[in-house]
């Protein structure tokens, strides 16, 4: 397997960056993960503008070069050649032995490109759907990286382990005002008398309103597109732990998975499988990866 950082190719073994690196040192960084289909990777340009824009927003570096960074990207798929691919873009806030005594910071961020085998997921979680838990853990919506994909991914590590241990999946989190977020690596959509209801997510707030701890997923997007073109109604809003109680239908979305039916919350059996419009728009979504569209 070939590894791509900044700039250059090197077989697995031989990859390697500073123990300086700021990523290493303080957490500081954001990453992508993204899905390739034969050589194509699946909405890559989206991917690419959330990771500048939070880089930007964030104080990382307003220096980060789409059009090359895609190019690295694809170069980097095509040097594996999986059939299916799971790609991983990292970027950190570089070697903090090169900051400048003045506090300003010239410093090249670090980038890495690691492309594998897609994760293989049991094919009953998607015929017969998971049970999921909810994080003890609440977002900070005033936590100025929340919304973001930072390497800060320690509390959702520790969520899934936690669910892991009572046979869930998946691990829901509410924000500190007892708002339904999302889960620790995925988004989350409801299903109610047909409607999709999903959690607002950053960007989307309405003016005045406090700002969204929820990532803006690039499969969650798809998932409303397709959902839009299906003829179906997709309302973003804040939703509670009564909205997931009386749910019809409940699903995940995130790159890997691209939509995860949920069969039960906790002790809450919310249904005995996938319903209707789960299966409708999981068949749409993965037309749409396997498309590339």
């Amino acid at each position: 397997m070939k590894v791509w950082i900044n700039g250059d190719f090197y077989d697995r073994d031989e990859a390697k960056a500073s123990v300086f690196d700021a990523g290493f040192q303080h957490g500081v960084g954001l990453f992508e993960t993204m899905q390739a289909r034969d050589n194509h990777v699946f909405r890559l340009d989206d991917h690419l503008r959330r990771l500048h824009d939070s880089a930007r927003d964030l104080g990382l570096t307003e220096r980060l070069q789409e059009q090359p960074l895609a190019e690295a990207v694809q170069r980097t798929v095509e040097e594996n050649g999986f059939p299916k691919t799971r790609v991983r873009l990292t970027l950190t806030g570089g070697d903090l032995n090169l900051l400048t005594k003045n506090g300003v910071s010239q410093v090249d961020p670090t980038i890495l490109i690691v492309a594998q085998p897609s994760t293989p997921y049991p094919e009953d979680f998607f015929l017969n759907g998971v049970t999921v838990g909810v994080s003890d853990g609440r977002l900070n919506p005033l936590d100025p990286t929340s919304g973001h994909k930072t390497l800060d991914y320690w509390k959702n590590i520790r969520a899934l382990q936690l669910a892991g241990t009572r046979g869930a999946s998946e691990s829901l989190w509410f924000s500190v005002t007892n708002h339904l977020a999302c889960g620790s690596v995925s988004n989350i959509f409801l299903v109610r008398d047909g409607v999709l209801l999903t959690p607002l997510a950053r960007g989307e707030e309405p003016e005045g309103g406090l700002p969204s701890p929820v990532l803006p997923g690039i499969v969650r997007r798809t998932v409303v597109e397709a959902a839009e073109s299906l003829g179906l109604t997709v309302k973003k809003e804040m939703l509670t732990i009564d909205d997931v109680h009386t749910a019809d239908e409940i699903f995940l979305t995130n790159s890997g998975w691209n939509v995860l039916p949920v069969v039960q919350v906790e002790q809450h059996l919310v249904s005995s499988g996938p319903g209707a419009t789960t299966k409708l728009v999981m068949q749409a979504v993965n037309a749409l990866v396997d498309s590339g569209s």
